[in-house]
Parts: C-alpha cells; sequence; structure tokens
C-alpha cells in the first residue's frame, strides 16, 4: 500500500468517527443538509424516505450557483426529505461508484435506492418537480 493509499484511509476513518455523533443527532425536520463522504455515505443513504444528494466541488462556479437553491428546498421540505451534499474532490469512492462525470450532479435516493438524476445548475421549479415526483 502507498502512504497516499494509507493517508486516504486514515482520513476516512478520521471522517467516520467525527460525523458518528453528529449521525445519530440527524432530524428530517430541521431542514439542514448533511455532509457526506466516503465514510458515512451508506449510512446515511440508506434510510428510510427521500435523499437528494448534491455532488459538488469547490471549484465549480454551477455547484455554487445551485448550492442555496437546495438549501432553500430542503428548509421548504423539512419533514419530508433530507439534503446530502458530497464534495466528489474529496470523496472519490462514491464519486466513481455512481459514476458522477459532470458536477453538479444531484441524485434522488428513496429508501436507499437512486431513483432519479438530474445533472447541472437547474433552476428551483424543476429541480422542486423532481422532489415532488419522487416523494409520491
Amino acid at each position: 500500500m502507498t502512504d497516499e493509499e494509507l493517508e486516504s484511509i486514515r482520513k476516512n476513518m478520521y471522517n467516520s468517527i467525527l460525523n458518528a455523533k453528529k449521525l445519530e443527532k440527524v432530524d428530517k425536520m430541521d431542514g439542514k443538509s448533511v455532509e457526506l463522504n466516503d465514510g458515512n455515505f451508506d449510512q446515511m443513504v440508506n434510510k428510510p424516505g427521500l435523499m437528494v444528494v448534491d455532488f459538488w466541488a469547490e471549484w465549480c462556479a454551477p455547484c455554487r450557483f445551485v448550492s442555496p437553491v437546495l438549501d432553500e428546498l430542503a428548509k421548504e421540505y423539512a419533514g419530508k426529505m433530507v439534503l446530502g451534499k458530497l464534495n466528489v474532490d474529496l470523496n472519490p469512492q462514491v464519486s466513481a461508484r455512481f459514476m458522477i462525470r459532470s458536477i453538479p450532479t444531484i441524485m434522488f435516493f428513496k429508501d436507499g435506492k437512486p431513483v432519479d438524476t438530474v445533472i447541472g445548475a437547474l433552476p428551483k421549479p424543476m429541480i422542486e418537480t423532481k422532489i415532488k415526483k419522487n416523494l409520491n
């Protein structure tokens, strides 16, 4: 194993430990986003209900455009969905698993299963339509 691989494993384990307490406190009623990473992704997404996952990167201008829209929708749909955000640069395992090639990519998971995907910084009404569709 290379030093880079060991460092990546160490970071993932550290993030998992730090997020363990946060995961216990996640409440669909608060309308806040949840930070996802390679270590906690499966545990968070495999919960009952709808989770909307924003695959983004810090350098991505369209990601910065759509992020406040998603935050607003998370508040409006608090109790009905959870918004998760995953930085693709810091979490290559999940990004590769779902073949994320363009960002922002927004994936919709219902009861742990991917049910829909949109790519690009879509306007709020289009994203909201997808949320409503996947809530039913």
